[in-house]
């Protein structure tokens, strides 16, 4: 196989470049950038923006700007240059070779914290699938042997075949390798899915912008022990836990996703179906929303949009706003529990902390309402001894 580069990852001191295109999404202090960048282990120490009405051809930002961020990175020390925004690859060579340094993505770099963060095997071949896709695109600069000829015993090509169509034929055959065995993966949890259809269970999936809170929202339902962090993608691997809820008198199935971010790459996207997939098959979303970043409606917004690329937009949700013990007393609502316009449908939301509890109680009721309107065949009549007070 072939040895893809990675990121500098030890705390490499990285310079941050982000261009205002007019987008009302552009973060003009690159503070999501920075996260990014932190979680990948890498060391921001300084930022540029500008303003362009469009990507320069040759060096998406222009030779002018190009020059200024030269001579600054060179004054810091700087071992790396990271865009806000996804580069071509024609526009990534140029640019290093106009900077002298290493120029990564917004895209590469979601790719590699992905590739870090995996841990089931499934996740695994995912980020590996993506990682490929894309870097498949790079190999004119990511190699300095490329311009060799091979040819020769054993070389399928045959003389004359470059470096560069060996590399890319190599890749493709490990990018159809994985396709094959992330099919198999998802055969085996649409049976999976099939079984627990015939259980009639009932689906519930926590969906939202990364590091919203989902995993503590998780634990504290089913009282599971899933890895959550204030960091970005603290939560690659789909884990699904039983919740009953005792009003039902029946079990429902909870699971815990990815988290979704802006200009995630359409290549994880369709990597990860498999894994998304448990979303799209759910009864019930519960989306769960950041109250204390200032940022949040524009999250809601990348939420819905993911949801709707995936094909789970028109399953019913519950909004959680979560993070209610770090907002100020003055943002503090005046009710818990509300209505809140979610592309034109009225949605219920809830208030809370998953990290304090407050409103929790409040969603399991919500929770069993939900359960209740959609399925109401699943409601028991008999409850099993000593599990009233289980919820």
């Amino acid at each position: 196989m072939t040895n893809l580069p990675p990121l500098d990852l030890n705390q490499a001191p990285t310079l941050l470049v982000g261009v205002d295109f007019g987008l009302p999404h552009f973060d003009a202090e690159l503070q999501e950038l920075g996260l990014l960048a932190q979680t990948a282990g890498l060391n921001p120490v300084a930022r540029v923006t500008c303003k362009r009405r469009a990507p320069d051809a040759a060096l998406f930002i222009g030779s002018g700007k190009a020059d200024e961020i030269k001579m600054l990175a060179q004054q810091l020390g700087v071992q790396e240059i990271l865009f806000d925004q996804s580069l071509s690859p024609a526009q990534q060579r140029n640019l290093e070779r106009h900077l002298e340094l290493p120029v990564n993505d917004r895209t590469l770099l979601i790719l590699e914290i992905f590739g870090q963060r995996a841990r089931s095997h499934e996740g695994k071949l995912q980020v590996e699938l993506a990682r490929l896709q894309y870097l498949s695109t790079r190999l004119v600069r990511r190699w300095s042997h490329l311009e060799r000829q091979s040819g020769g015993i054993g070389m399928r090509g045959g003389p004359g075949e470059t470096q560069i169509e060996l590399d890319r034929r190599m890749i493709g055959d490990n990018i159809k390798r994985i396709k094959e065995r992330l099919s198999k993966v998802k055969r085996q949890r649409n049976t999976q899915r099939r079984q627990r259809d015939r259980r009639e269970a009932f689906n519930i999936s926590l969906v939202g912008y990364t590091n919203a809170g989902k995993s503590t929202v998780f634990n504290t339902l089913v009282k599971a022990r899933t890895y959550a962090a204030d960091q970005l993608f603290a939560t690659l691997d789909t884990t699904t836990r039983q919740l009953y809820l005792g009003d039902v008198g029946r079990m429902v199935s909870l699971s815990d996703t990815v988290g979704f971010i802006r200009d995630l790459p359409h290549g994880l996207i369709d990597a990860f179906q498999a894994t998304l997939q448990e979303a799209v098959d759910a009864d019930l979303l519960l989306h769960v929303v950041d109250f204390s970043n200032d940022n949040y409606l524009n999250q809601i917004t990348e939420v819905q949009r993911v949801l709707k690329d995936i094909g789970a937009h028109d399953i019913p949700q519950i909004l959680i706003f979560n993070k209610l013990d770090a907002v100020a007393p003055d943002r503090r609502p005046p009710v818990l529990q509300d209505s809140y316009e979610l592309d034109g449908t009225p949605t219920p939301r809830i208030f809370l902390s998953a990290q304090s509890g407050e409103g929790v109680a409040g969603l399991r009721e919500l929770l069993t309402q939900a359960v209740i309107a959609q399925r109401p065949s699943l409601v028991a009549t008999d409850f099993p001894p000593g599990h009233e007070a289980a919820f």
